[in-house]
């Protein structure tokens, strides 16, 4: 039996248009890719419509150059003050020596100003250890020991107890000699050091000592012994 066809079921009528479309087609998504180069091409479905969407450019960002540092603030100099003073001192003439005069003697003489030093005010109450000349009692220290020694009225409870020995004492010799300001430094027995100071206090005049030729106020030290006689 001999098999019919159909012209509806002829499908090779249409063979060679769907490939001429093809290549059309083809060529016109070559000719778009050209076309638009570097761009992007987004392409969206929606109810199964294609749609080419362009995205934007994106702008390129570049990096700044820093900005240039700030000027170094200028140094500004202070000028200097002279002062200036008046020159009131009286140079006296001096001669200069030259060859013509005395060839193995030429000189340049130099002026030097005198120096003139103050003299120190001092304190009449001030207290001197050690001066130039020290005070000294008439007769010496051994008629000063003796006339301790003969003035000394030993303390009966000091005697009756067997106490002796030595106290340590000192005093000021003023500017006019007198004697003052008497003090025990090395005490021994409280009855004796008392009867130290009262003959102390007793003592006559003194030469007084000397600083630059001035009679000044010196303290002056001097052992009492206290001795029992047997």
């Amino acid at each position: 039996m001999e098999e019919k066809k159909t012209a509806r079921a002829n499908l090779e009528k249409d063979k060679s248009l769907s490939l001429l479309m093809g290549i059309v087609i083809g060529l016109a998504i070559l000719f778009v890719g050209f076309e638009w180069g570097e761009r992007e091409i987004e392409v969206a479905t929606d109810n199964g419509i294609a749609k080419i969407i362009d995205e934007e450019e994106i702008e390129i960002t570049r990096q700044e150059d820093p900005p240039p540092p700030p000027p170094e603030p200028e140094v500004i100099k202070t000028p200097e003050i002279i002062n200036i003073v008046e020159d009131n001192v009286k140079v006296e003439d001096t001669k200069i020596l030259s060859s013509e005069d005395d060839p193995s003697q030429a000189q340049t003489a130099t002026y030097v100003a005198p120096v003139v030093e103050e003299e120190e005010e001092e304190d009449e109450n001030y207290v001197f250890v050690t001066v130039e000349k020290m005070p000294e009692f008439p007769g010496g220290d051994v008629a000063l020991l003796k006339w301790i020694s003969e003035h000394i009225n030993y303390p009966t409870i000091a005697a009756e107890n067997g106490i002796q020995g030595r106290v340590a004492c000192n005093f000021v010799v003023n500017a006019d000699g007198s004697v003052s300001d008497v003090q025990v430094t090395k005490p021994l027995d409280p009855n004796l050091d008392k009867e130290a100071i009262r003959v102390l206090k007793m003592l006559p005049r003194f030469k007084p000592g000397e600083q630059r030729g001035k009679p000044v106020r010196v303290k002056y030290s001097v052992p009492v012994r206290f001795k029992l006689q047997q």
